[in-house]
């Protein structure tokens, strides 16, 4: 707790020496629109997600199961700069916290591509240069969704400070256009679940929520190693050209585990759904899309007694995620710790059914 206290402070400090005009003095008012003046800062905001069931067969129309991640949050600032420029919708982007300089070049490329994106598809004018300052507490390449976070967050805060009201089919397509340049072909479940209250299923191309008949929590565990969902697609296509039929046998199988998944939390049955969780843990790895330190995650939580663990997210490196009963989180979260977790967040169900329709 001392250590994550000590992290937030750390990102404030930073933040506060960042921190962009709160009003428009600095900038002549003759280069800012009308429509600009009323805000000079935009603030937007998105979570973390975590996919219980359906990686890499959601993009062939099998279904998945996507939990929100609110202790995982991405804040974005963005403003109006006072320093010189064209007019023609410049943007800086600044990173705050651990970011590598790989990482910070691959956000500034990807960022100005949906800054541009944004103006054309809000129709909203040019003006001076833009800065935007990311506050991001979503570690990358772990499979929880940060590209998508951070997109998403950004998105948000050029809409309140230009003062377009974005609905979610919009939000959805921009934080996408980003996610497909970044990782390929996207299936769409990050660009949607980066947003959403509850945990969603997620079937060709459309999300609805999940109905939660289960108590308990899912806990994740960081290995430490960034993955790439990139990667892991790539590897996942080249096995399947090797052996005939083993696209339609692997999303054939990830399908039946998704649905069975989805019945079992519905109705309640807890270790059906564990079960599920540690059988797609399985197919992942038999498509070498897992790791040892993964693999070790997932057989620790089971001897802690979890109902099912498995990797989340792309494979290759990331994390793990292990369905818990509450009595069961405290001696869970400490065998992870053993195996060589990080870091790890506990995402209680209960947190999601007072959202229940």
């Amino acid at each position: 707790m001392r250590k994550d206290r000590g992290k937030t402070e750390e990102r404030q400090r930073e933040l506060s020496a960042l921190t962009l005009p709160t009003s428009s003095d600095g900038v002549s008012e003759s280069r800012v629109p009308k429509r600009h003046r009323a805000r000079s800062v935009g603030i937007g905001r998105a979570h973390a997600k975590a996919i219980l069931l359906g990686e890499h067969a959601v993009v062939h129309g099998a279904p998945a199961l996507a939990i929100p991640v609110p202790q995982l949050t991405v804040t974005a600032s963005a403003g109006w700069s006072s320093r010189a420029g064209d007019g023609r919708g410049e943007v800086s982007v600044t990173m705050t916290g651990s970011a590598s300089r790989a990482l910070v070049t691959r956000a500034f490329d990807g960022l100005r591509r949906l800054t541009e994106e944004f103006f054309v598809r809000t129709g909203a004018a040019g003006g001076p240069p833009l800065e935007v300052v990311v506050d991001g507490g979503i570690p990358h390449g772990r499979g929880l969704g940060s590209s998508a976070a951070v997109s998403r967050a950004v998105v948000f805060a050029l809409a309140d400070l230009l003062g377009r009201e974005l609905t979610e089919d919009l939000a959805f397509d921009l934080v996408q256009t980003a996610e497909n340049l970044a990782h390929g072909r996207a299936s769409g479940v990050d660009a949607t679940a980066v947003g959403a209250e509850r945990p969603l299923l997620f079937r060709a191309g459309r999300a609805e929520e999940l109905p939660i008949g289960c108590d308990g929590l899912f806990i994740i565990a960081d290995s430490g190693v960034p993955g790439s969902t990139k990667e892991a697609a790539e590897l996942l296509r080249a096995g399947f050209g090797r052996r005939a039929g083993a696209a339609e046998r692997f999303v054939g199988r990830a399908s039946e585990l998704a649905e069975a998944g989805r019945r079992a939390l519905a109705d309640g049955d807890a270790e059906g759904l564990g079960s599920r969780l540690t059988d797609y843990h399985e197919l992942l790895r038999a498509a070498g899309l897992s790791t040892e330190r993964i693999d070790a995650l997932v057989e620790a939580a089971l001897k802690a007694g979890s109902l099912g663990a498995k990797i989340t997210g792309g494979g290759l490196g990331g994390c793990a995620i292990a369905q818990t009963r509450p009595e069961q989180a405290r001696e869970v979260t400490r065998q992870l710790h053993e195996a060589g977790a990080v870091q790890t967040w506990a995402v209680p169900l209960k947190g999601f059914d007072s959202h229940a329709q």
